[in-house]
């Protein structure tokens, strides 16, 4: 680890900007392990741990305020959470280990990096940790890449499990810096790799993230969280589904789905929601959507079948938020 400078920020205002050309830590249960093996190397750290943002609270509009510091574990474990939005305790359990949810926060859980292997390794050319250098994943090791939303610059997944739930809920991330205070809806938080996959979101030098924002939760749908993976715990996301729905007289009246481990961000698409609301549950009608979803799909190889994966996945996390077929 190279030798950087510490300070500890006073308040939002103090921390955003202390925060211009720094690195914000908080959990530090990716970036330490960043800066050990030289892939960050920030020259000054900024520590945020002590600022009033680790609570959940009620919005005036009836949903929820989630500060940027609550753990993961004590976000999944919320009474409010747990009742109203499942789908975002189940994603936070399916996450990481105990140990590190009990440490990593909302914050750095979206800001986390990829874990591209070959991004993680300083031996080896990477757009992301290097601009320019060229991608080693395209014709490499490509078993966590990304079948959607990819470049020939990166094929790097988002490994977030939180997140994927976040998008399917309708987050907006709150965001404090020089010109006050601004929201941004998750899906327009992350970017796609494109020319720079080193620019991962929309935050700028200078920003903190303080919050992450939920609408009133929905009534009378159902929610799922399925994740498939390697390993039964500690293992980040093949494919992961994160499904919001509601079945009214025995059609789709409203929907919301986004994917993990199948791109550069959480994946979400109006196209297959449009394709699914109004219809009648059914496998002709999952294996639409399915078609909708993938129809710009591209393996590299060593993640072809994460194709199939992710059509399978989504149709049973369809059937059994519809309960078309009990699970």
């Amino acid at each position: 680890m190279k030798p950087f400078d510490y300070t500890r920020a006073t308040d939002v205002a103090d921390a955003a900007a202390k925060s211009r050309g720094a690195q914000i830590i908080a959990g530090g249960t990716n970036l330490l392990d960043l800066m050990k093996l030289q892939v960050m190397t920030p020259e000054r750290l900024v520590d945020i741990t002590r600022l009033p943002l680790n609570d959940v609270e009620e919005t005036a509009e009836g949903g929820l305020r989630i500060g940027a510091l609550v753990t993961n574990s004590d976000l999944a474990a919320h009474p409010k959470v747990r009742a109203s939005y499942p789908v975002l305790s189940r994603a936070l359990l399916a996450g990481a280990s105990g140990q590190l949810r009990n440490k990593a926060t909302t914050g750095g859980n979206l800001l986390q990096r990829t874990r591209c292997y070959y991004f993680y390794n300083t031996a080896t050319p990477c757009n992301k940790r290097e601009p320019g250098s060229g991608c080693s994943a395209i014709g490499g090791q490509t078993r966590l890449h990304a079948i959607l939303g990819a470049s020939e610059q990166c094929i790097a997944t988002h490994p977030s499990d939180m997140a994927v739930a976040l998008r399917a809920l309708d987050a907006e991330v709150e965001i404090e810096g020089e010109g006050g205070t601004r929201r941004l809806a998750l899906g327009e938080f992350y970017r796609l790799p494109g020319d720079t996959p080193e620019i991962e979101t929309n935050l700028k030098d200078g920003e903190v993230i303080t919050a992450v924002i939920l609408p009133p939760a929905p009534e009378g749908t159902t929610q799922v969280y399925r994740k498939v993976r390697d390993r039964a715990s500690y293992a980040f996301a093949l494919v992961s589904v994160a499904a919001v729905m509601r079945v009214d007289a025995g059609k789709i009246a409203e929907v919301r789905i986004a994917l993990g481990g199948v791109a550069h961000m959480p994946w979400r698409t109006d196209e297959v929601e449009q394709a699914l609301i109004g219809r009648e549950p059914s496998e002709a009608v999952f294996d639409t959507a399915a078609d909708v979803l993938l129809a710009d799909a591209k393996g590299q190889g060593g993640n072809d079948f994460k194709i199939p994966l992710a059509r399978r996945t989504l149709k049973a996390v369809l059937a059994e938020a519809t309960g078309e077929v009990r699970q």
